[in-house]
């Protein structure tokens, strides 16, 4: 399977700079899989969208401020983008750690050299993993994120200086009503749509909802180098599905009901912690799963997601949910009727015919 049959052309203006006025009041492309047709509605009528015994599978993930400024030696600025900590230690002078990270930096440093951050933290440059870095740094990281940390939002979200100044919005934005989890470096952005408000009515409804967390990390963004899709490898996030949760998924699967996987990294934990016969495996592990066309799904009945990156990993798991065809067909005519595209974007509901 070749990578270019994930490609459309998007132009620049539809990608969302800035959230909307409110969140439920996002564009709702709804799409049939079965025949591929296709309604227009606003996220706030999703309580009529599911019915009673439905359950929502909700990623609790919270996005952590992993965005930190540093200095070289030399003066030359750095960049950070503080994925996970890898080893820990207690030395007699202070706490240190060992953190994976990007940098985004004019001339990679040298394993040995040394980098001051944002909120006096010093760091040692261990060495590198691919694409991701070793960094030992000394003091508390978790409160120089918290205070001096910027949100990580995505590099096609490009604002001038002026548009930076205030960085309010985006930390109550670029988080779901619902996160409690701190660990992801990006938001599960189906659920960015959700508010209390509409959660409640769900919950009138007879809409159950459950949680999971996957700590979304580069793994979910990670570009497709390779040609044939096949190829690509993903890079492991850590993942955990709560016993309560597969219990759900297994009650409501007995009472006829459908599972509504908010986001693709709810669909990638729940089928890859499933069974040939459609039993769920609760507990924690590292997630890889890698969902292309030709999958076959255990677990999720429908799927509540955002539009994606051409060629990226994530329309292809929508694609093989909703069929390649279909979806190119639905994003085309998304762009015609003028939805708003990515992270702060509009959002797609895609489920079945039988499903009324």
């Amino acid at each position: 399977m070749k990578l270019a049959e994930f490609d459309y052309e998007l132009p620049p203006d539809s990608v969302a700079q800035w959230p909307g006025t409110r969140r439920d009041g996002s564009r709702l492309l709804v799409l049939d899989r079965d025949d591929g047709s296709i309604e227009h509605r606003r996220f706030f009528e999703l309580d009529r969208l599911l019915d009673p015994g439905d359950l929502l599978v909700l990623n609790d993930t919270r996005v952590v401020p992993a965005r930190l400024g540093a200095r070289k030696a030399s003066g030359g600025h750095v960049e950070l983008l503080l994925l996970q900590p890898q080893v820990a230690a207690q030395p007699a002078d202070g706490p240190e750690q060992t953190w994976r990270a990007l940098l985004r930096v004019s001339r990679a440093p040298r394993p040995g050299s040394e980098l001051t951050l944002d909120g006096g933290l010093s760091a040692v440059v261990e060495g590198r993993d691919d694409d991701v870095w070793l960094l030992r740094i000394r003091g508390d990281v978790h409160r120089a994120l918290e205070r001096h940390g910027r949100m990580p939002l995505p590099p096609y979200i490009r604002r001038s200086d002026e548009q930076r100044v205030d960085e309010t919005l985006d930390r109550e934005r670029y988080q779901t009503v619902y996160a409690s989890r701190p660990g992801a470096v990006a938001a599960p952005t189906a659920g960015l749509h959700f508010t209390p408000e509409l959660l409640e009515r769900l919950q009138r409804r007879g809409v159950r909802t459950a949680t999971l967390t996957l700590h979304v990390g580069p793994g979910t963004f990670q570009p497709v180098r390779s040609e044939e899709v096949e190829g690509h490898r993903m890079h492991e996030e850590w993942c955990e599905l709560p016993a309560a949760t597969a219990r759900a998924v297994s009650e409501v699967r007995r009472s006829g009901g459908r599972v509504v996987a908010v986001g693709t990294t709810v669909v990638r934990t729940l089928e890859s912690r499933v069974d040939e016969a459609g039993s769920l495996a609760p507990g924690a592990a590292r997630c890889g799963l890698f969902i292309y066309p030709g999958f076959r799904f255990r677990a999720v009945d429908a799927l509540l997601t955002n539009f994606h990156l051409p060629r990226s990993t994530l329309i292809m798991l929508t694609a093989a949910f909703a069929g390649r065809d279909r979806l190119l067909a639905a994003y085309r005519e998304a762009l015609d009727q003028g939805y708003r595209f990515y992270s702060y974007g509009d959002a797609m509901l895609a489920r079945s015919a039988r499903w009324r």
